[in-house]
């Protein structure tokens, strides 16, 4: 794991084989809110959606719908009351922020508060005891709880989540993290008492120190930081929270750029583009709208060495490793279709699906993964809880508003001549001139010089054309003189 920090920005890039299979991004201008804990203020409460709109002192109203109020949940989930029975507006309320702002759309809010330590997750309102799914083996999930209820002091009355991580866990570390987890909730109740809404209480650790608390493992060969500062802030953050994960610490004092060493930056930049090409000379197209993600498998270049249908089964085969890792890389969230090449063998579906699997298992995302449908697409959902890389570091641009196309130079010509109509017939003027950018004006002065002249002897008065060097090829101004 690479960490490059800088004071306005902290990146981390996870690789594996000498690829980079992972990239986050936290800048100080805007942290991530996950995890913080408010006393917000209830702004609006809308029966017809079972929703209220609480402050928590963001620029907008953040999103809390009643299957999301814990106290008011019978056991499966669903709401005990409707939820203009418990709240009202003005209301003084206990949220935590569960899903970052996307888009238009405001935080979305939990009054169930959860705590994470590296170990465990507490959950002071729940007195249940839960086991991560990716523990399988059952035996070892009942000797966790077991283990886990003995180290429990007797008068808690909140619950825990069993983090993979403390498979094989010693009683000292679990007991290690059920003490600072109590500790950590103790104070955030004591500096809700009181306080004024639309206040943080509590906010989740730097992108930094969740690395360390949240991914670093067994298997992880080495944690580079390359700022000396923060180094010897994580490095005490190690030895007080996850002792284990120190001796991986390492600062790195290298001559180049830590994420230049490791090939990371054109990396970034090959994640922000549309096409990815696969090795044996297939690509993927990735386009990523409010709706859902979708990725079309083509063949490009790749011709095969014996039959069509192996030659599609091999792109298939690829681009199903290509997609998990591109999927954690953009961070893309939601919805995501996947177009495959069509492939005629039920054998070939099968693999290449769990091959997608099998790639996917990688994730520490939830992922739901559909099989094919009927029209040979596949359905996945991978949980958002942040933005994506792409809306993290890029905005729509401003020529073509993100549509990925602009009206052609003839469009747009078409367009003043109906606009310049109006304008002769609203207002008397002596002349129109037309401010447009090059492109324009220039098929004005060429292809198109017989479309002027003719509304020049329509409207009866001159019509001149300037070019504008700041307008885009959409824009343009009609002035009446």
């Amino acid at each position: 794991m690479l960490v490059n920090i800088t004071p306005q920005e902290t990146r981390v890039a996870v690789i594996l084989a000498g690829a980079v299979q992972e990239l986050l991004i936290e800048r100080a201008a805007n942290r991530g809110l996950v995890g913080n804990i408010y006393m917000g203020r209830v702004a609006r409460v809308l029966p017809g959606m079972q929703s209220a709109f609480v402050e928590i002192g963001l620029e907008r109203a953040a999103f809390l719908h009643v299957a999301d109020i814990w106290e008011q949940r019978k056991p499966n989930g669903e709401a005990v009351k409707p939820i203009e029975k418990i709240l009202a507006e003005g209301q003084p309320v206990l949220v935590q922020v569960v899903k970052d702002p996307i888009g238009s759309k405001g935080a979305r809010l939990s009054t169930q508060v959860s705590i994470a330590g590296r170990m465990l997750v507490y959950l002071p309102q729940d007195p249940h005891i839960g086991i991560s799914q990716k523990i399988e083996d059952e035996s070892g999930r009942q000797a966790l709880r077991e283990k886990l209820k003995a180290l429990l002091p007797a008068e808690e009355k909140g619950g825990f989540i069993i983090r993979t991580l403390a498979e094989g866990a010693a009683d000292a570390e679990l007991r290690t993290d059920v003490e600072y987890l109590r500790h950590l909730w103790a104070d955030i109740r004591q500096r809700s008492l009181g306080t004024a809404p639309a206040k943080l209480l509590y906010q989740d650790l730097s992108l930094a120190q969740r690395v360390l608390r949240d991914m670093v493992t067994e298997d992880t060969a080495a944690v580079k930081v390359d700022s000396r500062e923060n180094f010897h802030k994580l490095a005490a953050f190690a030895e007080a929270y996850t002792p284990k994960v120190r001796a991986k610490l390492e600062h790195y004092t290298g001559e180049r750029p830590l994420f230049d060493l490791y090939n990371v930056e054109p990396e970034i930049e090959k994640a922000l583009s549309r096409r990815v090409d696969l090795k044996s000379g297939g690509t993927l197209v990735i386009d990523q709208t409010e709706a859902l993600t979708t990725i079309d498998v083509n063949t490009g270049g790749f011709v095969g060495l014996r039959s069509f249908d192996d030659t599609v089964f091999k792109t298939n085969l690829e681009a199903a490793q290509s997609i998990a890792r591109q999927l954690r890389l953009r961070n893309l969230g939601g919805i995501v279709i996947a177009d495959f090449i069509d492939m005629e063998s039920e054998e070939h579906r099968a693999a290449v699906l769990a091959e997608l699997k099998k790639a996917l298992a990688r994730d520490r995302t939830r992922m739901t993964v559909n099989g094919f449908t009927q029209l040979g697409l596949v359905e996945m959902t991978r949980k958002r809880t942040r933005e994506s890389l792409a809306h993290v570091l890029c905005e729509p641009c401003p020529t073509c508003d993100g549509r990925g196309e602009v009206k052609t130079a003839r469009t747009v010509c078409y367009e003043i001549l109906r606009e310049a109509l109006r304008e002769a017939r609203a207002f008397p003027a002596k002349e129109l001139r037309v401010l447009a950018s090059q492109s324009v004006c220039d098929l004005f002065l060429e292809e198109e010089s017989g479309a002027l002249a003719m509304l020049t002897d329509f409207i009866g008065r001159p019509v001149s054309m300037q070019v504008e060097t700041g307008y885009t090829q959409e824009q343009y101004d009609i002035v009446l003189m």
